[in-house]
């Protein structure tokens, strides 16, 4: 007997099962090749549809570039504040949106030219045979396909599909946009190359490039984009700093065209390269456009003074005149110049004093030097607070930080704060020597008075022409200098390496990488699902689900049924089937045995819940004893729902309830069967009250008569997880047989199962694992030792008979007769 204790419930192990998962997992084989063969696939069409990205590059060098012109009498040059500065300055500006637009808008990139391409459109840049100048103060059709048909090589079509009844335009010369009404349909116009299309959604003139190729009947299409949208798709052009020379920047893009971003990297250091060069000028710019407004002033007053010498010399003798004067005259051209210079430098010091307190732009700032100031500290300063302004302004539209512009205006205001200084003391110095050359100047005046007065007049509109015709040769002086300066200032930053398609730079896409990850998903996705289906799946899958659920003997294992007769042992005694109910049919023995059994033997057949196979295994048990020459009888006391009729193809008239309710003796209701030995005693007409005519005396009356006739009595029950009926028969029972069906049988069942065994209300059980597969959806290569019969294939040829798959069409006979 077995002890109580034995009968642990062992559901609360919560160990994982790796074998198992794993096992499951290969059971699923095909689910992987599948997935495999769809994820590589869907990669494979992924790369070949994907555009090619390529990455193009330019070199450039920062040399800081002083003006071989360069005197103290020229400092008309402008520092951007030395190389480090700069190589910070250019990589910001690069990618500045202000310096961008300025590069877009030149090589009017905001026109796509496409063709068709295998799978989608690609960007034909470079390779079209046209351009087209637009006009921008004109509406041009936004972000529509624009089909170009060449029809020869001097006229093209125009196809535009409107799919409503107005279109948004975009104006280039404000970056505005509008509508105009449409025609909803397709548009077709012809025109000659070089014609002017003026449509009320499309103003351009198409061109034929040089060297255009054969491009008849060729197709292809512009797209006209949003200004601001394309350049900050272009502020991404990476910039980096050579680790080796800090001076070395290399530029990059990438992209699809190789062409559009050659022409791009080059056009934006050419750009760079102008636009430092301007702000490198300057000085000699703004001193330029000062000395101009002072020339064009001087100039009258030079006309008007040498007129008045003129109309003054008339009628005179100018040379007695001028003998007495000249030297007077002489002595006061240098006074007054002396004068004009130091009335200068005080002009400039009053004007750049009120300049520094009013403005907040220094930008244009005359040099120093256009006023005859020399003094160094106030040259750099200037020139150090213009170089400060003009990159702030620089950053304004790259730069969101308010702290770097808070650190340029803080050194900006330090600046400032030097030069009103420096614009104190200078001052100081010069009205000392203002005062100085008026009392010289009042002297000469003093003496000149004592002269005649035709030489006190000759000599007073000399002095105006003299001193007018000095100031107006220096300033010529001074702007041919300014001239001189800004056409030989060089630009600080030299192309090393231009960028140029020279093959090869294909960076993308990445199809190992995509290969990659359809392995990796390939394999991941079925995974998780075999993963779900291993933790959701509560059913018994395996001999090691019984042993890790229950103590309750496993004493046969047996296999799936593939024929459509349920009588498989008698229809193949040679099959592995079979031989597994042998070897249930001896381990029956060896339990009769241990108990004590003696004479007619008994055994009760029941499960958890309907579809386990109790009915299948009964017949089969059953077929096994028979085949033995031993006299067994199954009896089907599912009363609720009766089955065993249908397998050996007899009516279900007569059985166990007429015989409990006394209308047929015994012999009335055995039925023999075909196999040898083996009788049925079905379960009849369903009864209103099963529970009650089991629990009735006529029932123990039917198996005490029985064992008077059959070596075996086998009873076919309903399952215990539904009704009580199983359980009122087991006092009947020598050995009761529990079934247990692979793929269907619940976990929590065994737990019911081995509460019952507990509490005694089940004797003498064992269980047995039924439509058990090597290969079902847990696994193959399960090991067991029972010898149920089911070894390899070396081992049961000549054994066994060999076991034919059925078909589709047999499986669904079988499913049909079954539920007929």
């Amino acid at each position: 007997m077995l002890d109580i204790k034995d009968f642990a419930i062992f559901e609360s192990q919560t160990s994982f099962d790796f074998k198992g998962f794993l096992i499951k997992i290969g059971s699923y084989w095909r689910w992987f090749l599948v997935s495999l063969f769809i994820a590589f696939t869907i990669a494979y069409q992924v790369n070949i549809r994907k555009e090619k990205i390529y990455g193009i590059e330019s070199l450039i060098e920062v040399k800081e570039e002083n003006n071989p012109l360069f005197t103290s009498n020229t400092s008309l040059t402008f520092n951007w504040g030395g190389t480090s500065d700069q190589v910070q300055s250019i990589g910001t500006t690069l990618q500045s949106r202000s310096h961008n637009e300025l590069v877009v808008d030149k090589l009017q990139y905001y026109i796509d030219y496409l063709a068709q391409g295998k799978y989608n459109m690609v960007d034909a840049y470079g390779v079209v045979p046209f351009y087209v100048a637009i006009d921008k103060s004109k509406g041009q059709l936004a972000g529509g396909l624009i089909s170009i048909k060449f029809l020869s090589d001097t006229e093209y079509q125009i196809k535009i599909p409107f799919e409503s009844n107005s279109v948004s335009l975009i104006h280039y010369a404000d970056n505005s946009y509008s509508t105009t009404a449409v025609a909803i349909g397709e548009f077709v116009k012809k025109y000659k190359v070089g014609e002017q299309v003026s449509l009320p959604f499309l103003n351009l003139k198409l061109q034929i490039k040089d060297n255009p190729g054969f491009y008849k009947g060729n197709e292809y299409f512009i797209r006209f984009n949003d200004f601001d949208g394309t350049v900050s798709g272009y502020k991404g052009i990476i910039v980096k700093t050579d680790d080796k020379g800090a001076s070395i920047i290399t530029l990059g893009m990438q992209g699809t065209n190789k062409a559009r971003m050659v022409e791009y990297l080059n056009a934006t250091v050419k750009m760079l390269i102008k636009r430092q060069l301007d702000s490198k000028n300057q000085f000699a710019t703004n001193t330029i456009s000062f000395i101009d407004s002072t020339l064009v002033a001087m100039e009258s007053q030079l006309k008007e003074t040498g007129n008045e010498l003129k109309i003054f010399r008339k009628d005179k003798n100018v040379g007695d005149v001028e003998d007495g004067g000249i030297k007077f005259s002489e002595k006061m051209l240098e006074f007054d110049v002396k004068r004009d210079e130091i009335t200068r430098k005080m002009a400039y010091y009053n004007s750049l004093k009120s300049y520094l307190k009013n403005s907040v732009d220094y930008a244009k700032l005359p040099a120093p030097s256009v006023a005859g100031i020399e003094d160094p500290n106030v040259m750099v300063n200037v020139s150090k607070l213009i170089s400060l302004s003009t990159q702030r302004s620089e950053m304004a539209y790259a730069v969101k930080s308010d702290k770097i512009f808070k650190d340029f205006d803080n050194q900006m205001v330090a600046v400032k704060n030097v030069l009103l200084e420096n614009i104190a003391t200078a001052k100081a110095s010069l009205q000392y020597d203002l005062a100085t050359i008026n009392s010289k100047i009042s002297e000469s005046e003093s003496t000149i008075k004592q002269l005649p007065d035709d030489q006190q007049e000759l000599i007073k509109i000399k002095r105006k022409y003299d001193l007018s015709d000095n100031i107006y040769s220096t300033f010529l002086q001074k702007r041919s200098e300014a001239d001189i300066v800004k056409a030989a200032n060089l630009s600080d930053i030299h192309f090393i390496d231009p960028a140029k398609d020279v093959g090869g730079g294909l960076i993308g896409p990445k199809t190992s990488v995509n290969y990659v990850l359809a392995l990796f998903l390939g394999l991941l996705i079925p995974l998780l699902f075999v993963f779900g289906i291993f933790f959701i799946n509560n059913s018994i899958q395996n001999t090691e689900d019984v042993s890790k659920l229950t103590q309750i003997p496993l004493i046969g294992v047996v296999g799936v049924n593939r024929e459509i007769s349920e009588l498989a042992v008698f229809d193949k005694p040679k099959s592995a089937l079979s031989e597994s109910f042998r070897a249930i049919r001896s381990s029956l023995q060896f339990l009769y045995k241990k108990q004590h059994v003696d004479g007619a033997k008994t055994l009760m057949i029941t499960s958890s819940v309907s579809g386990e196979g109790k009915t299948f295994c009964s017949i089969n048990i059953a077929t096994v004893f028979a085949l033995s020459e031993k006299k067994t009888v199954i009896i089907g006391l599912d009363l609720r729902k009766p089955k065993l009729f249908e397998e050996f193809n007899l009516s279900n008239e007569v059985g166990v309830v007429n015989y409990l309710i006394k209308q047929k003796s015994l012999d009335e209701i055995v039925n023999h069967t075909q196999i040898p030995y083996l009788d049925v005693i079905l379960s009849g007409p369903v009864p209103p009250n099963p529970a009650e005519m089991i629990l009735s005396d006529g029932m123990r009356e039917l198996i005490e008569e029985l064992k008077q006739k059959y070596d075996y009595i086998i009873l076919d029950t309903p399952p215990v997880g539904l009704v009580s009926d199983a359980l009122e028969l087991s006092q009947y029972c020598d050995v009761t047989l529990y079934i247990v069906r692979q793929n269907f049988s619940k976990k929590e069942m065994i737990t019911l199962l081995n509460n019952r065994v507990k509490r005694g209300e089940l004797n003498n059980t064992s269980i047995i694992l039924n439509s058990f597969e090597n290969k079902a959806k847990y696994g193959a290569g399960y090991g067991y030792g029972y010898g149920y019969g089911y070894g390899n294939a070396s081992y049961s040829s000549g054994y066994h008979d060999e076991e034919i798959k059925n078909g589709i069409l047999s499986k669904t006979i079988k499913k049909f007769k079954k539920n007929k």
